[in-house]
């Protein structure tokens, strides 16, 4: 991806917002042609004559909004560039990422593109950042003087607040003293984010990075949630089963809650396992080998479950057959071993039946987390990964209107 920007013009610049006061506005942008122009014209109402600016558009739209925001442009006093993305890789909050790449501010505020999210706020957003010396402020709805009524209709207030309060739940600790996870209007210092560590999936970027790389001290300002512009909502059926993949994937993150989620899976394969074998002896099959075909639908029921909930991130490392094999391997070897175990414990520690059994359930499922973590979705070793994108387009150099 190459990036090109425009030449800033001028700016009055303020004692009122206390040094380093530049800031980089990062705004990702699918398909909002109809709401850049608006967007444009608010920050230069709102923003440069309080604090030096520039934008930095980040787009994966198929529509015309590039060249839109190109022109729209010309009337502006910051420079404003656009980074357009061929591959859409992480979705908007991949986007916001090569955004936070891409500032040069000491201060990056992120806002969505269909102007729900008041420009008007980012200087008082940055100011309230250094006057608390805090790392990332939140802007949020659900605090004193905030509100959510930009929210349309009754089932996606449901929702956000459903969100809200599992996003909460799952992670007490790396969210606690922020009331809005699910905001997508933040000022983050650059100094306070890894952009590489961030591994975003849809686009809740700021759980992505409350959870990831939180910074130590954060603070809020309310803000009210506007109506959009035009255009429709990108929130859909399918963005929301990518946020429960994504949370499932933030959760899974330590060894500790991998093998949790890793035992719990594996007691959900009993289902396909005994449905399976129900219907093998059902047709007849002698129990002995619809046993181990039997198996082999709960082990690809938990192949899949713990591709996409466990490992998402690590499945880069090998082709899918491969990982598939090794897990197979992995798995069927377990009941290879079980039995010798139960035979040992019962024999040479004197255990019962049933106390045997259970210690080498254990054993085999801890060997068997081991083994799946070691030998099929071995960590990534070194190197950043690669960044794929396209040229980048730009607006042009331009002087304020009156």
């Amino acid at each position: 991806m190459s990036q090109e920007s425009t030449v800033p013009g001028e700016v009055v610049e303020t004692t009122e917002i206390p040094e380093p006061g530049a800031v980089t506005i990062v705004v990702p942008t699918f398909n909002e042609s109809a709401n850049v122009r608006q967007l444009l014209r608010q920050i230069t109402e709102a923003v440069p004559a309080r604090l030096p600016c520039e934008v930095v558009f980040v787009d994966d739209s198929t529509d015309d909004t590039p060249e839109v925001i190109e022109k729209a442009a010309q009337d502006c006093p910051f420079p404003v560039t656009v980074l357009h993305r061929d591959e859409p890789v992480g979705g908007l909050g991949g986007a916001v990422v090569e955004g936070l790449k891409a500032a040069t501010s000491d201060w990056i505020v992120v806002m969505d593109g269909d102007c729900q999210h008041p420009p008007a706020l980012v200087p008082d957003l940055v100011a309230t950042g250094e006057r608390a010396n805090a790392g990332l402020v939140v802007a949020s709805r659900y605090i004193k003087g905030g509100s959510r009524a930009g929210l349309a209709g009754s089932y996606r207030v449901a929702v956000s607040r459903g969100a809200t309060w599992l996003t909460k739940a799952l992670f007490p600790r790396r969210l606690h003293g922020i009331s809005d996870p699910m905001s997508g209007f933040f000022a983050i210092r650059r100094s306070a984010v890894t952009a590489e560590v961030l591994q975003p999936l849809g686009y809740k970027i700021l759980l992505e990075l409350a959870v990831r790389s939180r910074p130590r001290t954060v603070t809020e300002v309310p803000f009210v949630f506007q109506d959009r512009f035009a255009g429709e909502s990108k929130s859909t059926a399918q963005e929301g089963l990518r946020f429960l993949r994504h949370l499932a994937g933030l959760r899974a993150a330590s060894p500790v809650a991998r093998m949790i989620g890793f035992g719990l899976i594996g007691l959900t394969g009993f289902v396909p396992n005994l449905l399976g074998l129900w219907a093998l002896t059902a047709a007849g099959m002698h129990y002995v080998p619809a046993e181990i075909l039997a198996n082999q639908l709960g082990v690809a029921w938990n192949f899949v479950l713990i591709e996409h909930l466990l490992f998402r991130e690590r499945r880069r490392h090998r082709r899918w057959w491969d990982r598939a094999g090794r897990f197979a391997l992995l798995a069927n070897a377990d009941l290879v071993l079980r039995i010798p175990l139960i035979a040992l414990f019962v024999h040479q520690l004197h255990l019962g039946v049933l106390s045997a059994t259970a210690l080498a359930l254990v054993t085999t499922f801890v060997l068997r987390f081991a083994g799946t973590e070691a030998l099929v979705y071995l960590p990534r070793r070194g190197g950043e990964k690669p960044r794929r994108g396209s040229t980048a387009q730009q607006g042009e150099p331009c002087e304020q209107t009156s």
